[in-house]
């Protein structure tokens, strides 16, 4: 793990409530920093090297935070509102840590590789789980958990919590048992079997009630 963390640059703001809307017009983002017990302290990032660091880093990689030119300090990308009509952010959370305390995340999950019953028996890969809650020291989160289906050979095998291969200086706290993906048989089978029957004239097999009153 490289020991270079990426930088981002703050500035102290005392624009509050809805005058912040000029703010972002001018290019600046409103955001707030807090953590252990330290009061939030409102300041504001360019938006543009914001959303150029999002888009390269995972929510648990730390941050080199630095605010009006002073000494950095490690933080996390807690929370960023999104606009719903614009996608871009308006307001972003920026958590404090301290590297020697444990801290909680959810971790992301990503499917890797081939499931051969998706390719050779026409199934469709389900991933159910997308996030797993881990704890650790901030230097020890990872950035995501890779998980291989090629072992997905058919419809009852599947991959669970406790398949994932978990550092051992990283405590998983979801349930081991939760199933995160397995490959679902095709629904089209009855569909198409039953266009056929209709095509070629096929009659649907009485019931036992029916082949009674018929008899």
């Amino acid at each position: 793990m490289s020991s270079i963390r990426p930088t981002l640059a703050a500035e102290s703001r005392d624009v509050l409530g809805k005058k912040v809307a000029g703010m972002r017009r001018s290019g600046r983002l409103p955001a707030v920093v807090f953590g252990h017990g330290e009061e939030s302290r409102p300041v504001s990032v360019d938006t543009h090297d914001f959303e150029m660091l999002r888009r390269r880093i995972a929510g648990s990689t730390l941050v080199d935070l630095s605010i009006d030119g002073g000494k950095a300090a490690p933080i996390l990308i807690n929370g960023v509102q999104i606009s719903p009509i614009t996608r871009r952010p308006l307001h972003v959370e920026l958590f404090l840590v301290r590297m020697t305390e444990e801290i909680t995340m959810d971790i992301p999950i990503v499917t890797v590789g081939d499931a051969p019953a998706v390719e050779g028996l026409g199934g469709t890969l389900l991933q159910a789980l997308e996030m797993v809650k881990v704890r650790s020291l901030p230097a020890n989160l990872p950035e995501r958990f890779e998980v291989s289906v090629d072992g997905l050979v058919d419809f009852d095998t599947m991959i669970h919590v406790r398949d994932l291969e978990v550092p051992k200086d990283v405590t998983l706290l979801t349930d081991g048992g939760e199933m995160i993906a397995r490959v679902l048989p095709p629904r089209v089978e009855v569909a198409e079997a039953a266009e056929v029957a209709a095509a070629e004239g096929a009659e649907a097999p009485a019931t036992e009630a029916e082949a009674s009153e018929e008899s």
